[in-house]
C-alpha cells in the first residue's frame, strides 16, 4: 500500500466523528499510505481544500460525505486551473447516498476507502446549471424537490432515505405541480409538472430511480417528468397504468432549459437553486473518478 500516490480526504463536518473511516484512516497510514484529511465547516471550504490538494500535488481528493459534499468537491475540481488535476474519490457518509450507491461504491468504509485511493480512475461527465453552478448526479424539481428540501434534519438522521417518503405522503395535501416549459435538443414540452428528474445520474431522493437509464459518461441527460394536473391521482394512475408511462415524458438531450413564469426550486444533488429559468448542459468528460470495475452506470 505503501506504493499509493498522496490523496487528500475532504470530510463533511457532520460525519467526522465516523469512528470506522477514522479507523480505516489510521490503518492505511500505519501501512504507509498519504492521506491528509480535511474538515468542511462552512461553503466554500471544499474549494479551498482542492487548491491546497492541488498545491501538494496529491493524485485523488476524496469527498467524504453524501451527495452534496461529492457535488462540491467534484465541482470544485473542474473548476481547477492546472495541468494536473486530482481525481475524484468517494466515500458515502450521508442520509440518502444516491450517487454513491447508483455507482456501486462499497458501504463498508475501509474497502470504499481502499477503492477511493488505488480504484482505476475514468472520465465521466459533469453538468452545468445557468454557466455557474454544477451538479454530477441530479437536477430534481417539482413536488421531489420540496419533500427533499423541507424534510426535517432530526427526520432524516433517524430513518435516513424513507424520511423523504414519509414526509412526502404528511405533505400531500399541500404540495402542487408546477407550470413550467422544457425544451431540449430536438425536444420540447409544456404542462404542470408534479416532479422533475433531469440527471446524469439515476436515482435521488433516497433510492427513487427517476432516471433508470442514465449514464455518466454518455455526454447526455436524461429527463424524466412526472405530469398531471391532481398529485395523487397522477401518482396513483403511474403506479397502477400497465407499462408505468401514462404520467411520464422521457428524453435525452445534451441540454434542457425549464422555464416558468413563477419561481422554481430545483435541488442539484442537495443545493436548492431557485429561479424562473435554468438552462443545464453536459459537460462531458470533464472529471476523473475512482470507481469500481462493475460501476453499472458507465458504457
Amino acid at each position: 500500500m505503501s506504493d499509493f500516490p498522496a490523496s487528500l480526504l475532504i470530510l463533511n463536518g457532520k460525519s467526522a466523528g465516523t469512528p470506522e473511516l477514522r479507523d480505516a484512516v489510521m490503518q492505511l497510514r500505519d501501512e504507509g499510505v498519504v492521506i491528509h484529511v480535511r474538515v468542511t465547516w462552512e461553503k466554500g471550504d471544499a474549494e479551498r481544500y482542492v487548491e491546497e490538494a492541488v498545491a501538494l500535488q496529491v493524485a485523488t481528493v476524496i469527498a467524504g460525505g453524501g451527495d452534496g459534499t461529492i457535488n462540491e468537491v467534484a465541482t470544485a475540481l473542474i473548476q481547477c486551473d492546472s495541468e494536473r488535476v486530482p481525481a475524484l474519490g468517494i466515500v458515502p457518509l450521508g442520509t440518502a447516498n444516491d450517487f454513491a450507491t447508483s455507482v456501486n461504491i462499497p458501504t463498508d468504509m475501509a474497502n470504499a476507502l481502499k477503492l477511493a485511493i488505488a480504484g482505476r480512475d475514468v472520465p465521466v461527465d459533469i453538468a452545468q446549471v445557468n454557466r455557474e453552478t454544477c451538479f454530477i448526479n441530479m437536477a430534481t424539481g417539482g413536488f421531489g424537490t420540496r419533500i427533499t428540501t423541507e424534510t426535517p434534519e432530526k427526520l432524516k438522521s433517524a430513518l435516513g432515505g424513507v424520511s423523504y417518503l414519509i414526509h412526502g405522503l404528511m405533505r400531500m395535501d399541500t404540495l402542487k405541480p408546477d407550470r413550467c416549459e422544457i425544451r431540449g435538443e430536438n425536444f420540447s414540452w409544456q404542462g404542470d409538472a408534479l416532479v422533475i428528474g433531469i440527471g446524469n445520474g439515476r436515482q435521488a431522493g433516497g433510492g427513487q430511480q427517476l432516471c433508470p437509464e442514465a449514464l455518466i459518461d454518455d455526454g447526455l441527460l436524461h429527463l424524466r417528468i412526472f405530469t398531471g394536473e391532481e398529485l395523487l391521482p397522477a401518482l396513483l394512475n403511474t403506479l397502477a397504468s400497465d407499462d408505468g408511462k401514462e404520467n411520464l415524458v422521457d428524453s435525452v438531450s445534451p441540454w434542457f432549459e425549464v422555464t416558468a413564469s413563477h419561481e422554481m426550486t430545483f435541488n442539484l444533488d442537495g443545493e436548492p437553486l431557485c429561479g424562473t429559468s435554468f438552462r443545464m448542459e453536459i459537460l462531458p468528460a470533464a472529471l476523473r473518478c475512482r470507481l469500481p470495475p462493475d460501476c453499472p452506470l458507465l458504457r
